[in-house]
């Protein structure tokens, strides 16, 4: 019986001795789990979300191309953070530094921030123009053939008196001395028939 009380005491005791080190390998797993470091890069912008991580003294850091872009920053169980990148033509050198209480689950992670692709510039829709009438032009109409060919009028002015200073000194036409010798021949002629009559009648007497 002594013999046997002994070896149930030795299996008692691997077995509290296994129960312990499974209790202990899963207990000391879990802070593996629990840490959840996660973060996001794009062209423009860099995000951190840290959970699960107890409340002890952490750290966190992000430095873009070797400066601070985050400067050290303490927190207990979690934290979160982002911040939009300044325009870039080169790709960035990103790097998370998490400094853990439990210092077997500190974190360095490297990214890089691609540059943003260029965005076309939209091209305005073209405005339909108007189109323009036809340019009036600037020469002057040629004149019609009856304007250029037209001639100059043929009715002649009047003659002028032949003897202008006879106008000047009697105050008449030239044509005057011609009427009144015409006027004294029918007179004398007109005498000369009253004579002739009043000389038959005197005669038949």
């Amino acid at each position: 019986m002594t013999v046997t009380r002994g070896s149930w005491r030795r299996r008692g005791a691997l077995i509290a001795a296994a129960t312990a080190g499974v209790v202990g390998v899963g207990l000391s797993a879990v802070p593996a789990q629990a840490h959840t470091p996660k973060w996001t890069v794009s062209c423009d912008e860099v995000s951190v979300d840290l959970t699960a991580y107890g409340n002890g003294d952490n750290t966190v850091r992000v430095t873009v191309d070797g400066k601070d872009l985050l400067p050290l920053e303490h927190f207990q169980d979690k934290f979160s953070w982002s911040k939009k990148l300044d325009a870039h033509d080169k790709p960035l050198a990103l790097q998370l530094i998490i400094d853990a209480h439990d210092e077997g689950y500190d974190k360095t992670l490297d990214e890089t921030a691609p540059v943003c692709p260029t965005k076309p510039t939209p091209t305005p829709p073209a405005s339909e123009t108007p189109t323009p009438s036809a340019t009036p032009s600037s020469e002057a109409p040629a004149p019609s053939a009856s304007a250029s060919t037209s001639v100059a009028p043929t009715s002649a002015a009047p003659a002028p008196s032949t003897s202008p200073a006879n106008l000047a000194e009697t105050g008449s036409s030239s044509s005057t001395p011609l009427i009144a010798g015409t006027a004294a021949v029918v007179i004398l002629a007109g005498g000369g028939i009253v004579w002739a009559t009043r000389k038959r009648r005197s005669a038949q007497h």
